[in-house]
């Protein structure tokens, strides 16, 4: 394998390209996740950079809380009670449990993917 340099001013830096150009989504669990390592897990954030594993990594992080919190949220909600004959009867209060309901999903999810080890 040979190396290319470019001179930058009075330096040689190597000229080095990511193999993977494919462009992943990444949302706000993913930015989280990505936040989380770089600043507390900085030489497991190091190596999944090296490796080029760390944008997969992240929008399958993305993805699975996303998927998770379509699964919680609804059983959550069936099992408080909370249906469209409250949202009916009193919007306001489906409002309050459902965004009750959502911060406790959220909270499960960012504890079990985002910031777990």
């Amino acid at each position: 394998m040979e190396i290319t340099y470019t001179k930058c001013g009075d330096y040689y830096l190597p000229d080095i390209v990511l193999s993977d150009n494919t462009h992943y989504q990444i949302g706000k669990y993913g930015r989280m996740r990505r936040t989380f390592l770089k600043e507390h897990r900085p030489i497991i954030y190091s190596d999944l950079v090296l490796t080029e594993k760390l944008f997969p990594l992240l929008a399958e992080i993305d993805e699975t809380c996303h998927q998770r919190l379509d699964v919680m949220i609804p059983a959550m909600a069936e099992r408080e009670g909370v249906d469209a004959a409250l949202k009916r009867a009193d919007s306001m209060e489906w409002t309050r449990r459902m965004n009750n309901i959502k911060a406790r999903a959220e909270e499960v999810i960012l504890a079990e993917l985002v910031y777990a080890d």
